[in-house]
C-alpha cells in the first residue's frame, strides 16, 4: 500500500484533490472546475487515490462525494521518519569520523 499511497501523491493534482477533501467531503464536478479537468480525468485521478486508501467516495443521490482518509497518510508518515531517523544517525556518525580525522581543536 506503501508504493500506491506514495504514487498516488507524486501527482499534483491528487494532492490539490485531497488538499480539498480534507476539509470537506467535495463532488467530483467540484473538482473538477478549479482543475480545468474533464468529468472523466478528475475520476481517474480519483480513482488512483481510493486504490491506495487515501479517498474514499460514496454515492449521495446523483452525487458521488470524495472525502480524505488521513489515517492511510500514517504508513507513508511512519515510512518518511523512519528514512529521516536513519539519516540522522548516519550524519551523526559521519560528523564523529570526521571530528576524530581532524584532531582535537586548537
Amino acid at each position: 500500500m506503501l508504493d500506491r499511497a506514495l504514487a498516488a501523491l507524486a501527482d499534483a493534482n491528487r494532492r490539490d484533490i485531497l488538499e480539498r477533501a480534507a476539509v470537506r467531503p467535495v463532488s467530483i464536478s467540484a473538482l473538477a472546475e478549479p482543475l480545468g479537468m474533464s468529468l472523466p480525468g478528475v475520476l481517474k485521478h480519483v480513482r488512483v487515490l481510493e486504490e491506495a486508501d487515501l479517498l474514499v467516495t460514496s454515492k449521495v443521490g446523483r452525487v458521488r462525494l470524495c472525502e480524505f482518509r488521513p489515517r492511510s497518510l500514517d504508513e507513508v508518515a511512519g515510512w518518511v521518519e523512519d528514512r529521516r531517523r536513519r539519516w540522522d544517525r548516519l550524519l551523526d556518525r559521519f560528523a564523529t569520523h570526521v571530528a576524530d580525522r581532524e584532531g582535537p581543536s586548537t
